[in-house]
């Protein structure tokens, strides 16, 4: 393989590289080259319940853990992140959120002009063919395709009339104009495939001589000239490897692994990069800081009728049948997204906005981590804040970069948040136990009527809930001070040649679900990178 001077290095094909590097290919008369790390693609990808299989996947999914921390029970707490093109939005549960107009006018009120709603909403527009009901909000003509959860049945239906007994709307398109209410979900599937990035950006573009595509290319530290970044230095089948670029490197690696990759270069606080051996190129002591994700609680229950949930559908030859199902008209259990009903949610009286978001799923687990149906008939539900307040990190453990770096959530250190996972569980609670679900409702299997008092439910939180796979904020944009690590146009500050664009810039949590967000960011990097060097 030989790597000629692109103009631009991309490090990194994950729900922001991939639009990325397709956005910035378009003009031919630059050269780009994207580097993954992982591999090309993986058969069951386009299926997906592949969710399920890829969460623990070490083929397809890095496998980073937490360090345990008293706050959740000392407990390694998985972290699954994609490896392959496409990243985490093609082994994700395919859920698609913009957020709120909050967050995005919130950041530009942090000093990051060009990030208001009315700045982004056109680049989710530019994203998307939104195949379902709509306003002006949506986008009609974009490479991603995006659909409202098909599926029926009567455990939905009757969720639908629980939320009318208690007061929440049913909104036809949380992604317009208001955010509130239960809903289908709206999902990154279109006629039963997985719409990943790499599917929707990637593949369109392969066909164009200035972009090369590099799959198993483990970039080991940026290369440095000064105070430029002038290339990386990679590990690839064929040997070790030093690629200059022409322009820019651009790092997009994600939430864990981008303030890694900066670390390894010598960029970071310096008293975590002399720990560990590493000479300071640049000292940024927001690099790694500011780690926030979405903690998510399930609680399930049994099912009082049979044929309503999917555990007695894919007993015995039922998976056969739902096998034979998918294949015919790409239905059932194995188009599913990870939740196809969602409810946005005010924990209490007087917000102006939701401030919890619940998944709602047809079936009982009895391993969160892999996904293993039960095989009693049962429903889930889980809940987490949409806007946490407590702050986290990410450090390298070593100077080697084969080793994973130390993930620290720090989750429920804000009093805030314990609060509102409290409410948030609740009103879980009150939804199922309306008289809607009466006919339905079994009784509830985790954690179980006995938790009852708020130091309960915190302390069976603490010891059960995971993330939600949504770790953003270790590049957190700003203006300089007060540790950020890139500027409104994604630069690393004190650097020139070198941005990071992906999750790990958002100055906050986006309220749902990170990978629309990723892939905006991907698309607001090349607008700013063909801005800069006038290449429109």
């Amino acid at each position: 393989m030989s790597f000629d001077m692109p103009d631009y290095v991309i490090v990194g094909a994950g729900s922001a590289g991939s639009v990325l590097a397709s956005r910035l290919s378009e003009n031919r008369r630059i050269t780009v080259l994207l580097l993954e790390a992982g591999r090309a693609s993986h058969p069951l990808s386009r299926v997906p319940i592949s969710f399920g299989l890829f969460i623990d996947h070490p083929g397809v999914n890095w496998r980073y853990s937490s360090v345990p921390e008293e706050n959740t029970a000392n407990r390694h707490i998985p972290v699954p992140r994609g490896k392959l093109l496409g990243g985490s939005s093609a082994i994700n549960g395919l859920v698609f959120v913009r957020g709120q107009a909050l967050d995005y006018d919130s950041w530009a009120q942090m000093g990051n002009r060009g990030w208001s709603f009315s700045d982004v909403l056109p680049l989710f527009q530019r994203m998307e063919t939104f195949e379902g009901r709509g306003d002006d909000h949506r986008g009609r003509h974009g490479p991603l395709r995006v659909t409202e959860e098909a599926d029926q049945n009567p455990l939905y239906d009757a969720l639908f009339a629980a939320g009318r007994e208690i007061g929440i709307p049913q909104n036809p398109d949380y992604n317009g104009a208001s955010q509130e209410g239960i809903c289908k979900t709206q999902t990154t599937i279109s006629r039963g495939r997985r719409m990943s990035a790499a599917r929707c950006y990637l593949d369109p573009a392969r066909g164009r001589e200035n972009l090369q595509i590099v799959t198993d290319a483990v970039v080991q530290r940026v290369l440095m000239e000064g105070r430029r970044a002038v290339g990386v230095v990679c590990r690839y089948p064929g040997g070790p490897v030093t690629i200059r670029a022409g322009r820019e490197v651009i790092i997009a690696a994600g939430g864990i692994a981008s303030p890694q990759l900066l670390e390894l270069s010598g960029i970071g606080r310096p008293e975590v990069l002399r720990t560990h051996g590493i000479e300071v190129q640049h000292p940024l002591d927001g690099v790694g800081e500011n780690l926030r994700d979405h903690l998510n609680a399930r609680l399930q229950w049994s099912l009082r009728i049979g044929g309503v949930s999917y555990n007695e559908r894919m007993r015995g030859l039922g998976k056969l049948r739902e096998a034979v199902r998918y294949i015919t008209n790409r239905g059932g259990f194995f188009s599913l997204p990870s939740a196809p009903l969602l409810a946005f949610l005010k924990s209490r009286q007087g917000l102006e906005q939701p401030d919890i978001q619940c998944h709602l799923v047809p079936y009982s687990v009895r391993s969160a981590k892999r996904r293993e149906l039960g095989t009693e008939p049962g429903f889930t539900t889980a809940c987490y804040q949409l806007r946490p307040e407590s702050l986290g990190s990410v450090h390298i453990a070593s100077s080697d970069h084969r080793d994973q770096p130390a993930i620290k959530f720090n989750f429920l250190s804000d009093p805030l948040d314990r609060r509102t996972m409290i409410d948030g569980f609740r009103l879980l609670r009150r939804l199922v136990h309306t008289k809607a679900l009466d006919g339905l409702r079994g009784e509830e299997r985790s954690p179980g009527e006995t938790i009852q008092s708020d130091d309960e439910i915190l302390d069976w939180i603490r010891s059960h809930a995971e993330t939600a796979y949504h770790p953003i904020g270790t590049c957190r944009m700003g203006p300089r001070g007060g540790r950020t690590v890139v500027d409104e146009r994604l630069r690393v500050h004190g650097i020139d040649g070198l941005r990071v664009a992906d999750a790990s810039i958002m100055p906050t949590m986006v309220s749902g679900n990170t990978n629309a967000a990723a892939m905006m960011i991907g698309e607001k990097a090349a607008e700013l990178i063909h801005e800069d060097h006038g290449s429109r």
